[in-house]
């Protein structure tokens, strides 16, 4: 399962959300989306887990959890098709 983890901290490093998720099972990927012009964290990220059991419990335990003063945003990630498209494409 892929999972969306937002309100990531600027200074979070991909070993940390790994490491993160891993207390729930097995992680398959950690992924934190960085800006393309400055290098630095959007502030999101994702988590793949091939167990799925494993995926939903570390989706309920770290929703809303603390993560170095900011809330954490994790629930199941949607397809890309899925997602609204925001201004840029729509040009």
């Amino acid at each position: 399962m892929n999972i969306y983890v937002g309100n990531l901290p600027w200074s979070s490093s991909e070993e940390e959300l790994r490491a993160t998720f891993e207390a729930f099972g097995e992680v398959s990927s950690a992924k934190i989306i960085m800006d393309r012009e400055t290098g630095r964290s959007r502030g999101f990220g994702f988590v793949e887990m091939p167990d799925d059991d494993s995926a939903r419990s570390a989706i309920a335990a770290m929703n809303d959890k603390d993560m170095n003063g900011r809330s954490l945003r994790v629930n199941e990630a949607r397809p890309r098709d899925d997602r609204p498209r925001g201004p840029r494409g729509r040009f």
